[in-house]
């Protein structure tokens, strides 16, 4: 028998009779005492490897990928391409595997078991990540899953790195029963040890149900997806069951549901695509971690910039209502502002902009909605707000106007008392530099709330229209002066005189900064030059807090 090489170290076998000719690959040599049934089909090692990560990148198969396609959706796999930096993304726990035997499981066993997780780097800074994979098994939590979203989420603590997680899962997986929910606890677990420590991002990009919902809840942003997005507890079918009440998916839970009507989510997004490039610039708001200061960018638009506009911006008349985020695009750097929570609670605007390059968080009341009115909803809201931005070393900027909290039964029996109590606990409790300008109202306890200098403020001005007072002119004068009108010869006139003595005195920021409530009374167009010097002076604020595990926030 003759033997000729055949190259790659492969060997090429003729036998010696006429008309018979076999062919080996990979054949080893006789001495070797691997079996000739494996030694005729086994690849190298290479070979299997590649074989093996193709599966892994193949996920649930291209029917399901051409599915979810059609649904407008992307996979795991292709949302973690767009939203991290090119070639940057290392994969860990790749070929994790579930370890079910029941129902049929056995032989249903796909490479990395329903989430890719690993890290990489947006805009060149590290980030760890998870996405569900919805092709296989649904994206169905199971514990060995579960154990790799966890340990990414180790890692992100101890690197001290923003975590993000792109949800779109069918909940637990029934097949593994408790074992399944264990894994929901561990990982619930670990965004409550994470939560002030390292900014954590949830991306609802499809089904989240059951208790998959409780982990965005407890994360610092929720993002969904409109059209393809939903998030419940339990679903219209058992809701239909329990309480009668029909009602879609959609309307239960879709984006616009949990952005305007629950507060769950903070922004709401078209497509993947936006979804991936909105967290991408959320995160160029914030810090690594609690340690760090947010990244300053070069500021392109001049420190000591006025805009005479301010000048004019807020209506004579003190119940005109008016937009307070053209207000805060002339003071901002270059205009630039990007709301949080844009749809819930419009009668508080909060979001991120830069002063001078800086990061800093807005906190606004919007006379455009409610007259700015300070309630339930937006009081949780700008009480969350402020303390994210507080455990993340992001300076605050309040702009004030506000007639107080909102009179009424479904106010008192909801709770404000206790939710009012929220908003003033946070501002209370920060002690990131806090500035705040008074543009026009600050009545009642509504003053003492929104940064005030009784409660730390660190810089407090406001604009020569501004009015610090219990309350408005005519409803004070009504209780103070209810008798003198009454036995007054001419009852209206008599009010009137009132009421413009009482503007006189108080409807006006000096009393208050003749006690020092205020720091200075400015020109409106001087607002983003006077914001950027305090900015600078409090760059290395020192602060603290008594020693204590934790306060006790009103629930």
């Amino acid at each position: 028998m003759a033997r000729s090489p055949a190259g790659n170290g492969r060997r090429t076998f003729d036998c010696a009779r006429p008309g018979l000719s076999i062919g080996f690959d990979a054949l080893v040599p006789t001495s070797s005492p691997t079996p000739w049934s494996h030694v005729l089909t086994s690849p190298s090692p290479i070979e299997e490897l590649r074989r093996r990560k193709a599966a892994v990148l193949a996920g649930g198969g291209e029917e399901r990928v051409a599915k979810l396609h059609a649904e407008g959706r992307l996979t795991a796999r292709e949302r973690v391409e767009l939203l991290l930096d090119p070639g940057s993304f290392q994969e860990t726990g790749v070929f994790v595997e579930h370890r079910t035997t029941d129902f049929g499981m056995a032989e249903r066993r796909v490479p990395g078991d329903g989430v890719v997780s690993g890290y990489g780097q947006i805009d060149g800074r590290l980030v760890f990540v998870f996405a569900q994979d919805f092709t296989v098994f649904g994206g169905t939590l199971s514990e060995e899953n579960a154990k790799k979203i966890c340990n990414v989420m180790d890692l992100a603590l101890e690197a001290g790195a923003p975590v993000i997680g792109l949800n779109d899962s069918g909940g637990a997986r029934i097949q593994e029963g408790v074992q399944s929910l264990g894994g929901y606890a561990e990982i619930f677990l670990r965004n409550t040890l994470a939560s002030g420590v390292v900014p954590q991002i949830s991306a609802i990009m499809g089904p989240c149900a059951g208790g998959a919902v409780y982990s965005p809840a407890i994360t610092d942003f929720v993002l969904m997806v409109e059209g393809t997005s939903h998030m419940f507890v339990t679903g219209p079918n058992v809701i239909k069951t329990v309480t009668n009440e029909d009602v879609t998916f959609e309307d239960l839970g879709g984006a616009m549901s949990h952005n305007s009507k629950s507060g769950v989510a903070h922004f709401a997004v078209p497509d993947d695509e936006a979804c991936l490039a909105a967290i991408r610039r959320l995160l160029s708001f914030l810090p690594q971690n609690n340690v760090d200061d947010p990244p300053r960018l070069q500021a392109t638009d001049p420190p000591d910039r006025m805009d005479p506009k301010l000048n004019d911006i807020v209506p004579a008349e003190p119940n005109k209502p008016y937009d307070t985020k053209e207000i805060i695009r002339l003071v901002v750097d270059d205009g630039d502002f990007f709301e949080v929570h844009e749809h819930y609670a419009r009668n508080i605007v909060v979001g991120f902009a830069r002063l001078d390059g800086r990061p800093i968080g807005i906190v606004a009341n919007q006379p455009a909605a409610l007259a700015g009115v300070l309630d339930i909803n937006s009081s949780v809201k700008g009480a969350r707000f402020v303390r994210f931005c507080d455990a993340f070393n992001i300076p605050l900027v309040t702009f004030e106007d506000v007639p107080g909290f909102l009179p009424g039964t479904q106010q008192e029996w909801g709770g404000i008392i206790r939710h009012g109590a929220k908003l003033l606990y946070a501002y209370c409790e920060a002690t990131v530099p806090k500035l705040t300008v008074v543009v026009r109202k600050a009545y009642g306890g509504a003053y003492d709330v929104m940064s005030s200098k009784h409660i730390r403020g660190d810089y407090n001005v406001a604009w020569p229209g501004a009015q610090l007072a219990v309350m408005g002119a005519e409803g004070a004068v009504s209780i103070v002066y209810r008798k003198e009108i009454e036995q007054a010869k001419d009852p209206s006139a008599a009010r009137a005189k009132l009421i413009e003595e009482y503007n006189d005195k108080f409807a006006n920021p000096y009393v208050a900064a003749g006690l020092g409530y205020l720091d200075d009374v400015i020109e409106p167009q001087e607002t983003r030059p006077r914001l950027i010097r305090a900015l600078r002076m409090l760059a290395h604020k020192r602060q603290t807090l008594p020693p204590k595990k934790h306060g006790n926030i009103p629930l």
